[in-house]
């Protein structure tokens, strides 16, 4: 690798006003220099675009996961490696690749021993997503979570009572590929990234269809999913999907690599076999799926 760029968030809480020289010298341990685009005002597209046109070996960014998603869809499958460091809230892209470590550690790692993965997704009607998608009530607590996490208590109290008010009362209806019509109270889709099941060059989604009928049932779930396998969970309904259709009676609440998005009550669902190439360390870390299943479960007892 010649030419480095390096994009970091200033503006997301986690990321240092240090980090353009941390970023800097890490670089130096290994002979290499980089063009640093540092934002705290909102320009991070900018940043992106610039850094993109200047034709680089290497983009880093370290950001959210709303921006690593972006970098990812700019760079796309011919254009330059990708690396999607820990700069974050939630960080599940980051994560799923490097391990939970700091960015600099994971930079540090794969400038030493780094090699080059494929990185797929998914889409839910267009939105595309990299690590995982909930499609239903449990994506219904995470604005509270994030109101709690800004220590905004009672409008975390208002969406905690809409959350429960639907829990377990708004069942979807969902066709996994040419399978049977089914329902359930959520539909969950893993990309190779996240699900271990999976390897990156598998040409499909993981798809969990929840039919967790109360708070026990959901408290199971996430027993299975911190002392086991959660796919041994008879709640759970798997398989493997290139495409599905979810539907429901009115609008179905939705996160995408843990960001709340708007979905209608009908959404397709589709794999996306090579979103962009990715600097990786050499092995897999462990525990992005079960991340985001203790989070379906821990919502659903909540």
């Amino acid at each position: 690798m010649r030419k480095i760029e390096v994009v970091l968030n200033l503006a997301s809480g986690s990321v240092s006003e240090t980090a353009p020289m941390e970023a800097e010298a890490i670089l130096a341990n290994y002979g290499l220099s980089a063009r640093v685009c540092a934002s705290s005002s909102g320009d991070l597209e900018r940043c992106l675009r610039t850094a993109l046109d200047s034709g680089p070996d290497l983009l880093a960014v370290v950001a959210g996961d709303g921006t690593a998603r972006a970098a990812a869809e700019m760079c796309g499958p011919d254009g330059p490696l990708f690396a999607p460091l820990a700069g974050g809230t939630m960080n599940m892209l980051p994560h799923a690749i490097y391990g939970a470590r700091p960015w600099q550690e994971a930079l540090a790692d794969i400038l030493e021993n780094g090699v080059e993965r494929p990185l797929a997704g998914g889409a839910v009607d267009g939105k595309l997503f990299l690590v995982a998608a909930i499609l239903g009530t449990p994506a219904l607590w995470a604005p509270a979570r994030e109101a709690m996490r800004e220590g905004k208590a009672r409008l975390a109290l208002q969406r905690a009572r809409t959350a429960w008010s639907r829990a377990f009362s708004s069942r979807l209806r969902y066709v996994i590929g040419d399978g049977p019509r089914q329902k359930g109270e959520a539909v969950i889709f893993l990309c190779p990234t996240a699900s271990r099941r999976l390897s990156d060059d598998e040409q499909a989604l993981e798809a969990a269809g929840l039919d967790l009928n109360g708070a026990l049932e959901a408290f199971r779930l996430g027993l299975h999913a911190a002392v086991g396998d959660w796919r041994d969970d008879p709640a759970v309904d798997l398989g493997l999907c290139r495409k599905a259709r979810v539907w429901a009676p009115r609008s179905i609440p939705a996160l995408l690599d843990g960001e709340t998005v708007q979905v209608g009550s009908f959404a397709d669902v589709t794999f996306v076999p090579h979103v962009a190439r990715v600097l990786a360390p050499p092995d897999e870390p462990a525990g992005a799926e079960k991340a985001v299943m203790m989070g379906v479960a821990n919502s659903g007892a909540a």
